[in-house]
């Protein structure tokens, strides 16, 4: 079976959210900006997931659009994590790949829907 790149980026980006936000202080604040990272972080793969079965093209590009919000949103949650949580280096390094991360997300997401006719 032939790899999918988004799949696996996706998957990917879910676990490294959810080891990343483990990383965190235990506080108030903190809890809303990791379960709104969360919530989005997994959603983008489960949509990607989802638009594999879509039973039109229609249904499909839906799906990808979903998990391009989805992403975009990361990116506003993981900024927002950045400049308020981030207490040691590496803390820094794995939130600022995982905006890398999303970004790329994005931009191949957009590519994906964009191609589709």
């Amino acid at each position: 079976m032939k790899e999918n790149v988004v799949l696996e980026k996706s998957y990917s980006f879910a676990v490294n959210t959810i080891i990343a936000v483990r990383s965190l202080n235990k506080t108030i604040d903190t809890y809303v900006l990791v379960k709104q990272l969360l919530r989005a972080g997994t959603s983008v793969g489960a949509n990607i997931e989802e638009s594999q079965g879509g039973y039109s093209k229609k249904d499909f590009k839906h799906k990808l659009n979903v998990a391009y919000k989805e992403a975009r949103e990361c990116k506003y949650w993981i900024r927002l994590i950045i400049d308020t949580q981030i207490s040691t280096k590496q803390q820094i390094v794995a939130f600022q790949k995982l905006l890398n991360d999303a970004d790329e997300l994005c931009k191949i997401i957009y590519s994906i829907v964009n191609s589709t006719k």
